[in-house]
């Protein structure tokens, strides 16, 4: 078979994305596997002391032949996520995971580690590649390699199965997704929402040979009936079919539901931590962070809760009272929430989301991000052609130094369509590395589900939007911009994971920040520049309901933090009892007993946020401090390029807090953030 996973390929070579077919992805895999595995066995077996040259420059090269082969695959079953494509990645899973729990486990390789470390050079490397051989180590020990030989077993089997169950919990989410439909014929029932959200609606019913209108779980979909739609059945129809997804509940009941897929997760995950030591499995997520313990992490919510909470209260009381004075709504349910805040966000501030729209066309918002990019960090980026893809909306970037030197690629797939995962995320497709052949330089996807442009204008985003692409960016500059020759630790690799998030929550203050918003914040039609006043109440928004919205993302950190923590295997995975107990303690306004949130909670069930999403509130606490650097130095140049070399360029190389120490002069403080939210000295 001609299989482009296993053309030979020189540093920076790309994926032949418009060759590769699901059909190549298992033979690839096993053939760049047995070879590993050969090449692991010749390597363990020659004799004398292991050195760098000798023992981590191959396992590098073995490395990224399986980034290669597997990393394609991986980001096409989640771009492309056909019947075909699952069936093979499903195929491949387990032998991914089997081989990486191999490598893991090898005792030969840890001891070889261990003398490498040992040995009186290594005290001479370089930080970057003594940090290369400690995490490695802690890894080692993580994935169970000085086990006894039945527990090992047991910690393989464990592991491939979490593999699955994973999987097959994404997978159900996106189903259930799709498999829910509303096909609206008469207009009147989409009153309230904008011209936007029907056209969209008016499109994916055309797209399927249907009149009138379709209906979706999409979020584009979701968001212009949840926020706009004036008739309040349409909103609670809705609202009942997205918070019931995969789960018991709802008008799809039964049907991909995650429920007993979360148990298990749960209980696997517990066993796993105690066969490492660990009383619980928050303890073992948290060896790879920041933290220094769930109970640490616990006082950080809780306090935050505390600074949040009533003002929270005053938001939500606020907000009643408002749809009582405006529609005589004496029944205030969670799918009124989205909708009556848009109208009081308009009544207070004079403006809503939709005012916004017209100024932030994706062309052009893209093209502002760019040249923002280029003006804090100085570096160039234009677009690239002739760069195979795997969709027609994808677009491929070089990012180049001031004198036009390569620095990196990146990939842009920004819109929704059919049998694409939700969300938005950024992955690597190449990381940087040093080789005998040459410098490979970084290579990222960034991929977003924007809803996609109608006929005769360009995709019109909404400021949440922006952020959204903003916050991805981020991510991917962090890979990028990387100046790390050592792949384990260079761009996003080797991260502490509660620091990883520091970049892409930077990035978002930029699209509030009034000169970069002048820059590329024009009217699609007319080019006018988004008015001062229009721009004076965006930046007021900030802080608009910032209590909800706080409080509403505490309550999925200490969930996931609790959930792990508290784990007891005699009285099983209690989700919906420790939700409780936490709302309870955190939210103002907790929704109906039939919503089922954890059954499409991806980041900690499907994702790598368990026992880690908080990572979201802390990096926003790195963030806002950092920015506030910017600010202290009146947006001085210089700024910029310290925090690109101090943070960014050392991707995780050193110790996170170090680097944030490095950039910033001391330990972050909470006070930036609490003064972002206008919650300081509020409570």
């Amino acid at each position: 078979m001609d299989n482009p996973l296993l053309e030979p390929a020189a540093p920076g070579t790309l994926p032949a994305f418009d060759r590769i077919r699901p059909e190549h992805a298992e033979p690839a895999l096993d053939t760049v596997l047995a070879e590993n595995r050969a090449a692991l066995e010749r390597l363990l077996a020659t004799p004398g002391e292991p050195g760098w040259e000798t023992l981590i420059e191959p396992l590098e090269d073995m490395g990224d032949r399986v980034t290669r082969a597997w990393g394609p695959v991986s980001h096409l079953f989640a771009v492309t996520s056909t019947a075909d494509w699952r069936k093979s990645y499903n195929a491949c899973l387990p032998k991914i995971t089997a081989y990486g729990l191999e490598l893991s486990q090898n005792e030969a390789l840890f001891h070889a580690y261990e003398q490498l470390q040992q040995r009186p050079g290594f005290a001479g490397f370089s930080p970057a590649r003594r940090k290369v051989v400690e995490d490695a180590l802690r890894d080692f020990r993580l994935s169970g390699v000085a086990l006894p030989p039945q527990q090992k077993e047991r910690f393989k089997e464990i592991a491939l199965r979490l593999s699955e169950l994973q999987t097959r919990f994404e997978e159900n989410l996106m189903d259930s997704v799709q498999a829910w439909t509303k096909h609206v014929t008469d207009e009147a029932l989409l009153a309230g929402m904008t011209a936007q959200g029907k056209a969209q609606a008016a499109e994916r019913a055309k797209a399927k040979n249907l009149k009138g209108f379709l209906l979706t779980l999409d979020f584009p979909s979701y968001d212009a009936v949840i926020s706009y739609a004036d008739n309040r059945e349409l909103r609670r129809e809705l609202y009942t079919a997205y918070a019931t997804r995969a789960s018991d509940q709802g008008p799809l009941a039964g049907r991909h539901d995650n429920t007993a897929l979360m148990g298990e997760i749960l209980a696997l995950r517990h066993e796993e931590a105690q066969l490492l030591g660990f009383r619980n499995f928050a303890e073992l997520s948290l060896e790879t962070k920041m933290a220094e313990s769930p109970e640490a992490v616990e006082r950080f919510l809780l306090d935050l809760a505390v600074k949040a909470r009533a003002h929270a209260q005053l938001e939500l009381d606020e907000l009643k009272a408002y749809a009582l004075r405006r529609d005589g709504l004496g029944d205030f349910a969670v799918w009124d929430a989205a909708y009556y805040s848009e109208k009081l966000q308009k009544e207070k501030l004079g403006f809503s989301e939709e005012d916004l729209r017209p100024y932030f066309p994706a062309p052009q918002v893209i093209a502002g991000m760019f040249e923002l990019t280029e003006r804090l960090y100085g570096v160039k980026i234009e677009r690239v052609d002739r760069v195979a893809t795997w969709h027609k909306d994808v677009t491929t970037y070089a990012l180049r130094d001031a004198d036009g030197g390569e620095v990196g690629l990146f990939y842009l797939d920004p819109y929704a369509r059919e049998d694409k995962r939700g969300g938005a995320w950024m992955d690597e497709c190449l990381g940087r590395r040093r080789t005998h052949s040459g410098l490979q330089h970084p290579v990222a996807y960034l991929t977003c589900n924007f809803a996609p442009p109608l006929s005769g204008q360009p995709a019109l985003l909404t400021h949440d939007e922006v952020l959204t692409l903003f916050h991805e960016f981020g991510h991917g500059l962090h890979h990028l911009l990387t100046q790390v020759d050592e792949s384990s630790v260079s761009g996003i690799r080797g991260v502490a994971w509660d620091a990883v998030e520091l970049p892409s929550q930077f990035m978002e203050n930029w699209a509030y920040d009034r000169d970069t918003l002048n820059r590329f914040a024009r009217h699609w039609q007319t080019g006018a520049p988004i008015p001062d006043e229009l721009l004076c109440k965006l930046q007021a928004s900030r802080t608009f309901q910032s209590g909800l919205g706080t409080v509403r993302q505490l309550e999925f950190a200490l969930y996931d933090l609790r959930l792990h923590r508290d784990y007891d295997p005699a009285q099983g995975p209690r989700l919906l009892p420790t939700l409780d107990q936490v709302r309870k303690e955190v939210s103002v306004f907790p929704p109906p007993s039939w919503n089922r949130m954890p059954n499409s909670f991806a980041h900690v069930f499907g994702g790598g946020y368990a026992a880690g999403y908080y990572s979201y509130k802390w990096a926003e606490v790195l963030s806002a401090d950092a920015f506030a650097a910017f600010e202290e130095s009146r947006f001085a140049p210089e700024t910029g390029h310290r925090f690109r070399d101090a943070v960014l360029a050392k991707g995780g190389s050193e110790d996170a807090m170090d680097l944030f120490v490095a950039f910033r002069g001391r330990k972050p403080s909470i006070e930036p953030l609490l003064k972002q939210l206008g919650l300081a000295g509020r409570y």
